[in-house]
């Protein structure tokens, strides 16, 4: 039996509103929060200007900025930015960057491949379920992980920026992927009607690769010709760890010394991840922080229906206490090894603040203070409620330590352009980090040896991609 809702009480209300303006803090609040907005009003600049851009541990860092523009491509920005650190050792330069439109290109091509094969594989299953209506509402979207990105430099490789620049289409994804998003859902209503009159598996997998072809013209349209080939010719420095057969001296305009260039004709975007990049993804562990008693530690976690690559690697986590996500960091970051990491980054942002916005700190916004009321929550109970999820990738580049030897602040690379936070870099508390981050992937060799077992041994649970457990998106 359905029980009744209790209605809304008109004279509480009104008696609520009458003696509002009673308590000075209320109407201090108000005028401020309503000329300024929650967060301007809320921002504690007494604390926040205590953060700055200075590091104990600070790695080389590119000299480009990356910025995804009106997409939301972070978790492709940050493998790549993670990436071009290997570029940049391995051709001594101070700068590369990917072409992040030539591995869109790809992504979304296996996202319709892959959710295809999905609609086929819940063929079975009514319009109305809830697995098939997930499949169906946001099929071709921008977010990712780490692992999904390493697939497609696996599997398609990767090029320099200069040879696929960015398009309209990329750097603002929406009506592409509206349009992409149309296609696919006419795909997957004929494919279940298919289905229902009594096609095989082979004969719906038939259909499906008459479909592809039409979403490639329209990729091709919205974002270019990817390259199959290409030459490429790049200054490279004079500890390059290159074929040096490669490598030839240009003598420079000016009567300086002699540039190094690398030339290597005919390369495919495959070769030039094999030859510059030196992938190896059994290379990488991805620990999360998820607490809770539905979450067990030690334990890892994969989605069904989730993976965009069909034949690459599973995306994987291990859920660990933090401190083994904190203490994996640093041993990379000394090493001079950028991190991959996942958080809330909406949480106590100061995005719109002119002097603040690059700061993410638990002290630095007073939320409770402006309102007078207690917003406060546990990590466990913010990822049941889904208050937190892992909604934003970026890159750890530095670390503070305290004299205990842990994280006091991070240092981030973000890929929202140089004109935001700190020349395009973000200061992140560890506390902050504790509450709201909980997704490192790191390497292999920078994990403890219980750690690394753990990842080849622990037990794995898969689950739905809207179950709370994962606390993604």
């Amino acid at each position: 039996m359905r029980m009744s809702l209790e209605e809304l009480d008109f004279r509480t209300v009104n008696e609520l509103t009458e003696h509002f303006a009673d308590d000075r803090a209320n109407r201090v609040a108000r005028n401020a929060v309503s000329a300024l907005n929650v967060v301007e009003a809320s921002v504690d600049r007494n604390r926040a200007r205590t953060y700055h851009d200075t590091f104990g541990v600070s790695l080389k860092t590119a000299a480009t900025v990356t910025g995804q523009r009106h997409s939301g491509r972070c978790w492709m920005f940050a493998t790549l930015n993670v990436m071009r650190s290997r570029v940049l050792a391995n051709l001594d330069v101070d700068d590369f960057e990917f072409s992040q439109n030539y591995v869109q290109f790809y992504d979304k091509l296996e996202r319709a491949n892959s959710r295809l094969e999905y609609v086929i594989e819940t063929a079975h299953l009514p319009w109305n379920d809830r697995q098939v209506t997930q499949l169906m509402l946001t099929p071709l979207e921008d977010g990712g992980q780490f692992i999904f990105c390493a697939n497609l430099l696996k599997k398609w490789g990767a090029v320099p920026k200069a040879l696929m620049p960015d398009t309209a289409c990329n750097k603002d994804t929406s009506q592409m992927n509206k349009l992409l998003t149309r296609l696919l859902r006419k795909d997957a209503t004929i494919l279940r009607d298919m289905a229902a009159k009594g096609a095989t598996a082979d004969e719906l997998r038939a259909r499906k690769q008459e479909m592809l072809p039409e979403f490639h013209k329209i990729l091709c349209c919205c974002l270019g010709e990817p390259p199959v080939a290409f030459d490429l010719a790049i200054e490279v420095g004079e500890h390059a760890d290159v074929d040096q057969a490669k490598v030839e001296p240009v003598l420079s305009a000016n009567g300086g010394a002699p540039a190094r260039i690398l030339r290597d004709p005919h390369i495919t975007p495959r070769e030039f991840v094999e030859r510059y990049v030196r992938l190896d993804l059994a290379d990488y562990v991805e620990l999360v922080n998820f607490p809770g008693e539905t979450r067990p530690y030690e334990h890892a976690f994969n989605i069904r229906c989730f993976d965009p690559v069909a034949g690459g690697q599973r995306l994987r986590f291990l859920n660990m206490p933090m401190q083994y996500l904190e203490g994996s960091a640093v041993a990379s970051l000394k090493a001079g090894v950028p991190v991959f990491v996942m958080c809330a980054v909406n949480q106590l942002l100061m995005r719109k603040d002119e002097d603040f916005s690059g700061v993410l700190a638990l002290d630095g916004m007073d939320l409770d203070g402006t309102f007078g009321v207690d917003l406060s929550q546990d990590k466990a109970q913010m990822i049941d409620d889904r208050e937190c999820g892992m909604t934003h990738c970026m890159v750890f580049q530095g670390v503070e330590l305290g004299e205990d030897g842990k994280p006091r602040a991070w240092r981030v690379e973000n890929s929202w352009g140089d004109d935001f936070g700190f020349d395009g870099y973000l200061v992140i508390d560890a506390d902050w980090f504790r509450l709201y981050g909980g997704d490192v992937v790191v390497e292999r060799r920078f994990v403890p040896e219980e750690v690394q077992h753990l990842w080849d041994e622990a037990p794995t649970t898969e689950v739905s991609y809207w179950d709370n457990l994962l606390a993604i998106g």
